[in-house]
């Protein structure tokens, strides 16, 4: 599979740009809104915020979009959004964890218990996949930001715990928990990241045979489609 945690890669090869961008932008569009209610709705003075915007702004979203979103958390103010974690197996026993934030958690659990028991697989109880991840905090920024030397100099100073280059972007690792501070030492030098969360990485990952590949392929696009999806983590190569 693409990477430890996303599948982009995947829906790429796939095609349906415009749906996908829609999909993309409808889930950015929520975070915002409920970082914004959530917190301060001055970006400067909430992370969370600040982060979602950046992750927006990577994916091409419109100004006006990001703004409609944030007014969004005002007129919103009665709807009680919340994360919430499903752990289950899937295509040849992968591990999966799905990350949702959702204002209807019946409505929520209904769906992703009907997806997994589609492609053979099953939800299970918190814990019972998530033991096989280790979370992590990721910070990504383009290549073109900055480049490897300093970029590592500067991640280390940071605080950050590992750097990987890729061939499009850099992948900073941190404590879950010290996440923000290390993004908050990165930004008096960059201003541009393509992402920012806590993600589950695998401790392990298992191989697929061609035909689970296919289910598992199809099992991830089903589960992005869902509104209320915000991230899938498994631990399958």
């Amino acid at each position: 599979m693409a990477g430890h945690s996303h599948w982009a890669g995947i829906k790429h090869k796939k095609g349906k740009a415009d749906k996908q961008r829609a999909a993309i932008f409808s889930k950015l569009s929520r975070e915002i809104t409920v970082a914004a209610k959530l917190g301060d709705k001055n970006p400067e003075m909430n992370p969370r915020l600040r982060s979602a915007i950046q992750a927006a702004r990577s994916a091409n979203m419109p100004k006006d979009n990001i703004e409609r979103a944030i007014d969004k958390s005002s007129i919103a103010a009665d709807s009680n959004f919340e994360n919430i974690r499903y752990e289950g197996f899937g295509p040849g026993k992968t591990a999966i964890v799905v990350i949702t934030l959702t204002d209807n958690k019946n409505r929520t659990a209904s769906n992703i218990r009907t997806i997994f028991q589609k492609y053979g697989g099953g939800l299970g109880t918190q814990g019972s996949a998530s033991h096989n991840f280790v979370q992590q905090g990721i910070i990504k920024l383009n290549r073109n930001e900055i480049d490897e030397e300093k970029v590592f100099e500067l991640a280390t100073e940071a605080g950050a715990n590992d750097c990987f280059f890729h061939d499009e972007y850099y992948e900073i690792h941190t404590n879950k928990d010290e996440i923000y501070d290390v993004k908050n030492n990165m930004e008096k030098e960059i201003s541009n990241f393509i992402s920012t969360e806590i993600e589950w990485v695998p401790i392990n990952k298992i191989k697929l045979n061609q035909e689970d590949k296919e289910k598992m392929i199809k099992f991830l696009e089903i589960l992005e489609d869902d509104d209320d999806v915000q991230n899938i983590f498994i631990n399958a190569e």
